[in-house]
């Protein structure tokens, strides 16, 4: 039932344990599989809890919603959900897409297809698929054997999908000397690819400068991701140490959008680094680095940072629909 799956996603918004989510994901399953009328009997008398994945949290709502109410607990989560966007607005509305998206092929939490289906009713009109790369063991990165089986499984969910279109990609693991983690042949069939240091993160400011200049040199890179790879949220985590100026200048020659991270415990790059990128003259890619669904809208975050710095919609690649997207990705590399 659609109470359900909207309370997933606010669940999703406020990062809430991923078990929470799973539950009313897998009851709005099975309501689906019961279908109405046996609901309603069910309601009627009292059963619903005799479905199984059906709680009492879930059977309340459902209750609810065959009654034509807004089920109280999604009306209390939509009344705390993520803080309310002060600007972005406008550049939000010009995105056409997301360069940055996870699914349960790595540390996602949703089939792809959940994941498109999100996108498209928020308005996306195609995302990139970025799984992590093998190197990456504890997001149970992708060999290059299930990268490959994941592209026969993006071509068939795009003939059956259509309009909207999940791109390939992949976010591929800098390693520590700068070279890319996954086959550079494989890298030059996908349509996106976001490149982000994972590891090594408090690395000499030297060392980690030439790492990311080598990897964003290399002519497979389309994105540059979560720069700094900060947390700001929790205990946190520091920014790692390079020259800015040295890296995003990398970027700006060699066709590199510069991510701006809007997932809220990153942020990435802070405003006074997003600043030097935007002097510099780099593009962008305003990402949500989603993992579920709910994270999906997350954008705005990155909207209204980007609005703040001075970012030109004109600069950042994923206004741009799907077909001028790969154009520009074939013209700023070998594919």
């Amino acid at each position: 039932m659609r109470a359900l799956r909207l309370i997933a996603y606010h669940l999703e918004r406020t990062g809430a344990a991923t078990y929470r989510v799973q539950a009313f994901r897998r009851a709005a399953a099975v309501a689906e599989r019961a279908g109405v009328d046996e609901l309603r009997h069910r309601a009627e008398t009292g059963a619903l809890t005799g479905l199984t994945g059906v709680g009492r949290t879930t059977a309340e709502v459902i209750a609810q919603a065959l009654a034509g109410r807004e089920p109280d607990y999604l009306v209390e989560l939509t009344g705390r959900d993520a803080p309310e966007l002060t600007g972005g607005h406008r550049l939000r509305a010009a995105l056409r897409g997301d360069c940055h998206t996870h699914s349960d092929w790595s540390d996602g939490g949703s089939p792809i297809e959940e994941m498109a289906e999100t996108a498209a009713e928020l308005g996306h009109e195609w995302i990139a698929l970025t799984d992590h790369s093998p190197r990456l063991t504890i997001a149970n990165g992708l060999s290059a054997d299930r990268l490959r089986a994941q592209l026969d499984v993006l071509a068939e969910l795009n003939r059956r999908i259509a309009p909207f279109r999940v791109l390939s990609g992949i976010e591929v693991d800098i390693l520590a000397d700068g070279r890319l983690d996954q086959d550079e042949r494989l890298l030059g069939e996908l349509d996106v690819v976001v490149a982000s240091v994972h590891s090594v993160l408090r690395m000499p400011e030297r060392e980690m400068t030439e790492r990311m200049v080598t990897a964003v040199s290399n002519p497979h890179v389309d994105v540059l991701g979560h720069c700094t790879g900060r947390i700001v949220t929790g205990r946190g985590r520091p920014e790692s140490a390079f020259d800015a100026k040295e890296v995003f200048q990398a970027c700006a020659d060699h066709g590199v959008a510069v991510e701006i991270n809007s997932r809220p415990e990153r942020l990435d790059p802070p405003r006074r680094l997003l600043r030097v990128a935007v002097e510099l003259g780099c593009l962008f890619s305003i990402d949500s680095d989603a993992h579920a669904p709910g994270q999906l809208s997350w954008l705005g975050f990155g909207c209204q940072r980007a609005e703040e710095c001075g970012v030109p919609a004109d600069r950042v690649v994923n206004t741009r629909p799907a077909d001028e997207l790969l154009a520009w990705v074939s013209a700023s590399g070998p594919r």
